[in-house]
């Protein structure tokens, strides 16, 4: 892990590091010398070093004067995901991504999704991007409360999430509904309450599989006027994230004007 955003978060919420190296100008800024010597305290190894010293342990990166040594990532089973998300609202938003190999879009889709209120994020096993140290830092810290679970077959996944009574979305760029024109409701309910929803977002280059498309309730694509034919999977997840909370926040909105009103209307009663 390198960069100060994303360990000052994890010094933050008392993550267990093995060691931190940081420059001797980082160590004694504010933000940090207090967590330094707590982490010190509780067993971590501080190392100060050289900017050359960290340029060695992150390969170049940008790591902005301070790197962690951590345990892998803890990934959370898939049933406790979808407890700890009914736990969380009647309505959670999860995410999938689907074969999502750059590890730079999967950072910066954990970071829109954990920014805007989703609930946790799936992603396979095989054939894409786990959490790596790239992912970690273009999170910014969201992995420090976003629970990620990975699985061996995320068709069967969807299948539980399913079963959970999730609706499934995909991004697709020949999806039949333009993003703008789906209400993220159950089409039944005439309340229009929201719904537990999966967004399922596919790798760069191929876009969901014809096997995960099959699992989904609903296919979405987002309209381009340019002459770009597609977007960046990052940019898409947010996109469709913001559209799905964007109308929770409009239908919020509007129930609470209905309820202001029927209270002015009370007052008014003789």
């Amino acid at each position: 892990m390198y960069g100060r955003h994303p360990v000052l978060t994890a010094l933050e919420n008392q993550r267990g590091l093995n060691r931190i190296w940081i420059t001797s100008k980082l160590r004694y800024d504010p933000r940090f010398h207090n967590l330094i010597l707590q982490a010190k305290d509780n067993g971590t190894v501080i190392d100060e070093v050289e900017p050359k010293r960290l340029d060695q342990i992150t390969y170049h990166a940008n790591h902005q004067g301070i790197a962690a040594q951590i345990a892998p990532h803890a990934y959370i089973e898939l049933d406790d995901l979808i407890t700890k998300a009914f736990a969380t609202t009647d309505a959670p938003v999860i995410v999938v991504a689907d074969g999502i190999t750059d590890p730079h879009n999967l950072g910066a889709i954990i970071r829109t999704a954990e920014a805007i209120g989703a609930q946790g994020l799936v992603i396979p096993q095989r054939r894409a991007s786990g959490i790596t140290s790239t992912v970690m830092k273009v999170a910014a810290g969201a992995l420090e409360t976003f629970p990620v679970a990975r699985v061996v077959n995320l068709n069967r996944a969807m299948d539980a999430l399913k079963a959970a009574n999730f609706w499934i979305y995909g991004t697709a760029a020949t999806g039949s509904v333009p993003l703008h024109t789906v209400e993220f409701v159950n089409p039944k309910d005439d309340n229009k309450k929201p719904i537990p929803i999966v967004l399922v977002v596919g790798s760069e280059g191929e876009g969901l599989s014809m096997l995960t498309q099959r699992s989904c309730d609903v296919l979405v694509s987002i309209p381009l006027q340019g002459s770009t034919p597609s977007l960046n999977a990052s940019v898409a997840a947010g996109m469709a994230l913001y559209e799905i909370y964007r109308q929770r926040w409009l239908n919020t909105l509007h129930l609470d004007k209905l309820q202001k009103t029927a209270w002015k209307t009370n007052d008014n009663r003789v």
